[in-house]
């Protein structure tokens, strides 16, 4: 089981760092200040501070739906496919939403580092993956 999860977390930093760097180098920001200074908001922004809330609530459940694939009386091997393949399509979804709000609405980059920091916070660890399986 270690080999597999060491393999899902080098992904998953990979996707992380990928994130970041992009971030770093295709962001504006000048300083902390930067990050909080949201100019006035209008009616069209909407969709954009939607998306935050959109990204977390589609890849809780497609994650949540891949995982009802798993058996508990398959073998753990199966079960952790199952789970992998389920980690990197919610990775994806908040990945893919951190991009548009970095590349359609930069001035929003706060939410785009908050999906960042959620996204740090689902690293894949080998507790995670039977707690997740144990509750199908």
């Amino acid at each position: 089981m270690k080999p597999n999860i060491k393999t899902l977390q080098i992904i998953h930093l990979a996707l992380c760092a990928g994130v970041i760097v992009a971030f770093t180098i295709l962001s504006n920001i000048n300083s902390i200040s930067d990050i909080f200074n949201i100019t006035e908001v209008s009616t069209d922004d909407y969709l954009y501070i939607a998306i935050p809330l959109l990204a977390f609530v589609a890849s809780n459940f497609i994650y949540k739906f891949l995982l009802k694939k798993a058996d508990k009386n398959a073998t753990e091997d199966f079960n952790f496919s199952i789970f992998q393949t389920a980690s990197i399509a919610r990775w994806a979804i908040l990945e893919g939403s951190a991009f548009v709000i970095l590349f359609l609405k930069p001035e929003f980059i706060l939410f785009g580092i908050l999906i960042l920091i959620y996204l740090i916070l689902l690293r894949p660890t080998e507790h995670s993956f039977k707690n997740d399986i144990s509750f199908l």
